[in-house]
Parts: structure tokens; C-alpha cells; sequence
């Protein structure tokens, strides 16, 4: 049950993060919340890119995370068991550079990025 809950909660964290990203590639005026605020305002057509790649590794990330808990796709799951543990590097990660970002408001992703760290780490042992 555990293990649902965390991978259910990894996933609305991530899809968050998913539409964080879709704005920043539709030109909302969010760039100082991301890439250590190097682009305030809106994101230049080449970062707008960059954040569709982004949403794209974040999906897979969570159907990695989502197929490791039987929740989804259960023809990856032996790649899940594997990918789970590139998720928690990923995560770990990323829990670093949100919290050491010179862009204040960046911050704001650090303790979104350590539950997804946290839950992703209860899949992966589950």
C-alpha cells in the first residue's frame, strides 16, 4: 500500500513539475523559476525546447516510477527495477541543485524534488 501511495504521490509531483515546464515552453514569463533563473521572464525559443525535452523525461520518469509500483505498464517492469534507481540518482540530484540555485524563487522546487526523491526511494525498495 505504501508503496501505491508514494508512486501515486511521485506521480502528482511530477505532473506538476510537467505543466511547470509546459508553461515555461508556452511562454509564460516564469524563466527565473528555472535553470538557476539565467532566463527571467520568457524562456528564448531554444530553452522553450529544452522544457519540452524535459516534460518528455519526466513522463518517462513517471512511468518508470508508476511501473515499478504495478501501477502501470507491467511489460517494463524489469526495466522499472532498474530505472527506479536512475530515478533516486535523478532525484538526488536534483534535490541538490534546487536547493544551491542562486534563482531564490528556484528554491521553491527543492522540497518538491526531495518527496520525489523520498517516494521514489520507497518504490524502488517496495
Amino acid at each position: 500500500m505504501l508503496e501505491i501511495v508514494s508512486a501515486l504521490i511521485f506521480t502528482a509531483l511530477t505532473s506538476i513539475v510537467i505543466i511547470f515546464q509546459g508553461c515555461l515552453a508556452f511562454g509564460v514569463p516564469w524563466g527565473e523559476a528555472s535553470m538557476g533563473g539565467k532566463y527571467p521572464g520568457k524562456y528564448p525559443p531554444k530553452m522553450r525546447i529544452v522544457a519540452i525535452i524535459n516534460m518528455i523525461i519526466l513522463a518517462f520518469i513517471a512511468i518508470i516510477v508508476l511501473s515499478n509500483a504495478d501501477l502501470l505498464l507491467p511489460q517494463l517492469k524489469q526495466i522499472s527495477r532498474i530505472g527506479i534507481w536512475f530515478v533516486v540518482v535523478f532525484f538526488s540530484i536534483s534535490t541538490v541543485l534546487n536547493t544551491i540555485t542562486p534563482s531564490k524563487i528556484e528554491r521553491i522546487w527543492a522540497p518538491v524534488a526531495f518527496f520525489q526523491l523520498i517516494t521514489s526511494v520507497i518504490v524502488g525498495i517496495s
